[in-house]
């Protein structure tokens, strides 16, 4: 089991969750994360530290396709480790529906 960073991320960008990843496996675009699933140690401690709850088991239906989105933009943007203030927008976007339609970036953020 992993776990993976899904679209309620996406214009919202919390990062509470990577000051609790005690490997480190977040990753940073320029308007969300993701979690190295092949680094990743399915601790769980990251799932409850998420304000928007967008980090899920990959044990949920229909996780496959996150897994490898997350696995993909893993290996291309630069690691987070260090808390930041989330996306100006977090607030209106948190909970809307089709956002990786509407808004993702592939564009990696400066990491940290």
């Amino acid at each position: 089991m992993t776990y993976v960073v899904t679209d309620n991320c996406i214009a919202c960008k919390y990062t509470d969750c990577v000051e609790v990843c005690p490997v480190d496996c977040f990753y940073e675009g320029e308007n969300m994360l993701v979690i190295h699933p092949d680094e990743c140690i399915d601790c769980g401690v990251c799932e409850p530290e998420c304000p928007a709850d967008a980090i899920r088991p990959d044990t949920e239906p229909d996780m496959d396709a996150w897994v490898e989105f997350n696995r993909k933009y893993a290996e291309i943007w630069p690691v987070i480790v260090t808390r930041k203030d989330p996306l100006p927008e977090a607030q209106d976007r948190d909970g809307e529906t089709g956002k990786r339609d509407k808004y993702f970036s592939e564009a990696p953020g400066e990491g940290g």
